[in-house]
């Protein structure tokens, strides 16, 4: 049928092209005259009118896919799952052969620390709780360079059918080696994956206010808020549309000073609840957590409050208050717990420890200010303050912080910062010690 379709069409088509020709050659009547332009134009017309019988014929006579589209499509997606092309992560690149988008990040960065006055602890940067108080003696001003707080990492997202399933891996190189406080050592700071609300691994801990902290370039950042990293399992339920959130944790119990949180039978226990707005932001948080020594068991509990609030689209104000019995590490700055053990006085007599544990009940209070100035230049005004209320004489009262800073951006990826920071610390037995120090920082991310 096809064979004699187009027989007849080009047939039909030769006849009326000999037709054209002659006309050309010998003349037609007057009456048939026509141009060379009119002509041409019906010889075109005569060839679309046959293309479009073709068409209309083997689309009759083939099913839809037999011009073999569909297979090359097919070959195509194929070949795709072994190119590197860009992933779901803003930044990140889809794993060859596989559904798993991933992002490589991290920066170098320098610092450039000058102290004013006495040199705190062996940690590089500021650890108020430590600082030398002023009957210690010692020399002032000391100057120091480190580029340990460089980090790297990689973070997955792989889709699935409940949702995307995502997991973070995080490290810098600022842990403690030994007891001098030498750091300069890999130390893992995130790991874990998160997948239908569930979060399980090691990461911020839930009672943070990561959102309410100003930025410094210190990189320890101010007295008087939750700092902590801890292994957990969380869980989180919200509704981005309507701006909330719910969150429940058990946390690792364990501190950095270990002897009260070396046998804890219960976790530590977060309750949390976000909401966001329009103007800006607000949290309320709740901690239970427990210190055994071996003869006593005693729970502590502890709370917080944080907010923003936008007073332009290039300022910002941030603020958040924390209460915590007993948890060093829940409260930066808290002089935590205190396990009555055997002990010899200062005139040689031995004491034996009844195990009694008595812990701090301590407030944090954290404002700042953060002005961004251009698309290149950031600045923060910020103060903490923390105070305790163990009576005894070691331990601090009061705690306070400032620190004024600008972050500059010269090219893309690139930061410079400097920082004034002022403190001063209180014991209970009255003696006071101050720190002040300029603080440069040259950071570049990847």
């Amino acid at each position: 049928m096809k064979f004699n379709l187009t027989l007849t069409l080009t047939a039909q088509a030769t006849a009326k092209a000999t037709a054209l020709c002659a006309a050309m050659v010998f003349g037609s009547p007057p009456v048939q005259a026509q141009t060379i332009d009119e002509m041409r134009a019906e010889m075109k017309k005569m060839r679309e009118e046959l293309n479009e019988l073709k068409k209309a014929k083997a689309a009759e006579a083939k099913p839809a896919d037999s011009s073999g589209w569909g297979d090359r499509i097919e070959a195509l997606e194929i070949k795709s799952k072994d190119a590197v092309v860009a992933g779901d992560i803003g930044g990140g690149l889809r794993i060859p052969g596989s559904e798993t988008s991933l992002r490589i990040y991290g920066y170098a960065e320098a610092h450039a620390i000058h102290d004013f006055k006495q040199s705190g602890s062996p940690d590089l940067f500021t650890d108020l709780t430590f600082q030398p108080l002023n009957n210690a003696g010692g020399q002032t001003g000391k100057t120091k360079f480190t580029a340990e707080t460089s980090r790297f990492g990689f973070e997955t997202s792989t889709p699935t059918s409940l949702g995307t399933f995502n997991t973070k891996i995080e490290a810098d190189f600022y842990a403690y080696s030994d007891a001098t406080g030498t750091r300069n050592r890999l130390r893992l700071r995130h790991a874990y994956g998160e997948y239908g609300g569930w979060l399980i691994g090691q990461t911020w801990s839930t009672f943070m206010d990561l959102d309410d902290l100003p930025e410094s370039v210190d990189f320890n950042g101010p007295i008087g808020a939750p700092f902590s990293r801890r292994t957990m399992v969380r869980y989180t339920y919200g509704d981005a549309k309507a701006g909330y959130k719910f969150t429940f944790a058990a946390e690792d119990p364990a501190d950095q000073f270990g002897g009260g949180s070396a046998n804890e039978r219960m976790p530590q226990l977060v309750a949390r609840f976000d909401k966001s707005f329009d103007w800006g932001a607000v949290n309320v948080r709740a901690l239970a957590h427990e210190k055994r020594s071996f003869s006593q068991t005693k729970r502590g509990f502890g709370g917080g409050v944080g907010g923003s609030y936008k007073l332009t689209d290039k300022d910002l104000l941030m603020g958040q208050y924390t209460y915590v019995e007993g948890d060093v590490d829940q409260l930066y700055g808290s002089n935590g717990y205190s396990i009555d053990t055997d002990r010899v006085d200062s005139e040689g007599v031995k004491h034996v420890g009844t195990g009694a544990i008595t812990f701090d009940k301590n407030q944090g209070l954290v404002l700042g200010y953060a002005r961004t100035f251009s698309d290149r230049l950031r600045g923060s005004f910020v103060l903490g303050f923390n105070r305790g209320k163990t009576v005894q004489a070691v331990d601090n009262k009061t705690l306070g912080q400032l620190f004024v800073n600008l972050i500059y951006s010269p090219i893309k990826n690139v930061e410079l910062g400097g920082e004034l920071i002022y403190g001063q610390r209180k014991t209970f037995d009255g003696d006071t010690g101050t720190m002040s120090r300029f603080d440069l920082m040259g950071r570049y991310s990847f």
